[in-house]
């Protein structure tokens, strides 16, 4: 027996709820009817960032980064390429700690690249540093 997720619209934010044996059906969000899984990250602003994290029944994978980062900036096309392997199991989502200045002290982000798995709201695991596709693949399915 399949039980409904929660999914919040990548696109306009609508809390769409779909049964788990349709996720990976091509679900489309009931309100705009884009693709809930685009099979790319979201980046979100601290508003959407927290409305996301409350609303979606997902998990959400956060590659907290910054533009004048190497490493983030480095990172950014495997991070991507989980994106295509994760979906829709997890939502990745990319904050820039520049414009998120706020919600980066609230969850203490020291170094960037930092990622954050979070599952029920809540924060599961963290990894300070630059991963390849495989390693970030890898991290999110253990914390899980």
């Amino acid at each position: 027996m399949s039980h409904d997720f929660h999914v919040v619209c990548p696109a306009c934010d609508a809390v769409n709820r779909i049964l788990g044996s349709r996720l990976s059906a091509g679900a489309k969000c009931g309100k705009c009817h884009v693709p809930l899984f685009t099979g790319s990250p979201l980046a979100l602003n601290e508003a959407r960032f927290t409305h996301h994290l409350t609303r979606s029944d997902l998990p959400l994978v956060v590659d907290f980064w910054a533009p004048w980062c190497g490493p983030c900036r480095m990172m950014a096309p495997a991070f991507e390429a989980a994106a295509v392997r994760l979906e829709p199991d997890f939502r990745l989502i990319k904050v820039n700690t520049e414009e998120a200045q706020n919600l980066s002290a609230r969850l203490g982000i020291r170094s960037i690249p930092t990622l954050m798995l979070f599952s029920g709201g809540v924060e599961v695991a963290r990894q300070a540093g630059a991963m390849d596709a495989a390693g970030i693949i890898a991290w999110a399915r253990q914390g899980r």
